[in-house]
């Protein structure tokens, strides 16, 4: 049984078209490297779930003064309709062809009628993972590649970077002393472990919350207590990736009685890049949360910035997070903060971002593809160390690092596989000389076995 996808969330234009249209620089990286490898002039090249059409502008961009004339598919789940898509398709008119074709990726054998030469996708396995079948869902598109590239093409994945583990159930222990934290466990916690797409069921992957020394269980928290939970690795970071995006959800809303500005230009007004450290544009809304003393606090440590005012990151974090945790507390009592909360919980709340390792992800697809029913038998692998990439999400960090005792990486990770003929002994040891970097000395075995079980 799969979770329903949500589509009226997935469409809404505050977040196709400006939560989850940026970053067109990282989807469109490995697009253009795979690009430089192909000899054709005339490359099909498919983007599975286009969103807000960022890495379709972004490839316009990149291939305005170059003489390939790409054929671009863009295949998108039915219902699904962005405004910026359509401008960013008639942009790309200008350097190629680019056509919408509507269906669902565990369909992409049926959708693409012969093979490609590129496959591109940004946070496709979450989704597939969560709403087409979990690790079975997986597995099956990873069979499907092969089958839908041409020998040497490309397949160009990136989502959110996992863990540094060996296992995403390996066992640790986690903090927790800040009310707005505990109250979001207190209500995601039950929610996401009972209805969500996940692997958490094993009884070693039991999770234990205790305050004061007592275990309670999560839907019992207390805001106003320290918590200590042992669970799986891999179900902190979904944690804290859920907390993020459900924090930006909330401030996108304006219900806190101020709107950051999170995309485009201003999101990006530095103080120092590397830390993480940056000024934070916002506007004040006219929303009844924020009382006049709150306001005049805000005032006090910010600065006018055109229409609107601008603020050390650091120090709106700390006057928002008492604004964030009261919201959360009125959840269950206020209907206005309710639906916002139900809202994000709907699009976000059952969807599992961290599924594999990178040690498991490069395995799961090398072993996978190579299972793939065609006659021609290939392995999807990256042959170059630049082919597989992990993107820092920097401020996240620096948010998490004040947040939490023992926060998790957050960074988004990009592999470019090539679709290898296992009969090209050559290529094939140097994608194995690549992946030996990233994988462990089991599922190195798992790798060669498939291999040569085929080969």
């Amino acid at each position: 049984m799969t979770n329903p996808f949500a589509h009226e969330h997935k469409s809404e234009s505050t977040y196709l078209d400006i939560a989850a249209n940026d970053h067109g620089y990282e989807k469109g990286l490995l697009v253009c490297r795979a690009l430089t490898r192909i000899p054709e002039i005339e490359p099909h090249l498919i983007e599975i779930g286009p969103g807000g059409g960022a890495a379709v502008e972004f490839l316009a961009d990149q291939l305005q003064d170059q003489p390939k004339k790409p054929r671009l598919t863009l295949i998108e789940a039915p219902g699904i309709c962005s405004q910026s898509l359509a401008r960013a398709i008639d942009r790309f008119h200008s350097v190629g062809r680019c056509a919408l074709v509507r269906g669902w990726a565990h369909d992409l054998a049926a959708l693409v009628p012969e093979p490609v030469d590129v496959i591109s996708a940004s946070a496709l396995l979450h989704e597939v993972y969560s709403y087409g079948g979990a690790y079975n869902g997986l597995h099956s598109l990873m069979r499907t590649f092969p089958t839908v590239l041409k020998p040497y093409g490309f397949f160009v994945y990136r989502d959110v970077y996992a863990v540094d583990a060996a296992s995403l159930h390996e066992t640790t222990v986690q903090f927790y002393s800040t009310q707005s934290w505990l109250q979001f466990l207190r209500l995601f916690l039950p929610h996401y472990l009972r209805e969500g797409t996940h692997p958490y069921h094993r009884h070693d992957d039991e999770v234990t919350v205790r305050q004061d020394s007592r275990i309670v269980p999560a839907v019992d928290l207390n805001a106003h207590v320290c918590a200590v939970i042992r669970a799986p690795i891999g179900l902190f970071r979904e944690v804290q990736r859920h907390y993020i995006t459900m924090r930006d959800h909330i401030w996108r809303s304006g219900v806190l009685g101020f709107t950051p500005v999170l995309d485009g230009q201003l999101s990006g007004d530095w103080i120092d890049l590397r830390s993480g450290h940056k000024r934070v544009h916002f506007g004040f809304t006219d929303s009844g949360w924020m009382s006049a003393t709150d306001r005049e606090n805000i005032l006090a440590v910010s600065e006018p910035y055109a229409d609107h005012h601008v603020i050390d990151g650091d120090i709106f974090d700390a006057v928002t997070d008492v604004a964030l945790n009261l919201f959360l507390a009125a959840t269950e009592t206020d209907e206005s903060c309710a639906d916002i909360w139900r809202s994000w919980l709907e699009r976000e709340g059952r969807e599992t971002y961290a599924y594999l390792t990178a040690d498991e992800l490069l395995a799961a697809f090398a072993v996978n593809s190579v299972e793939a029913e065609s006659d021609s038998h290939s392995v999807l692998m990256p042959v170059m160390d630049s082919d597989v990439v992990v993107r820092h999400r920097h401020y996240y960090n620096r948010f998490l690092t004040k947040q939490l005792p023992n926060p998790l990486m957050d960074a988004k990770q990009m592999v470019l596989f090539q679709n290898i003929p296992v009969a090209d002994s050559v290529a094939l040891q140097q994608a194995l000389g690549t992946v030996r970097a990233h994988c462990s000395k089991p599922n190195l075995a798992r790798v060669h076995t498939a291999i040569h079980t085929r080969g």
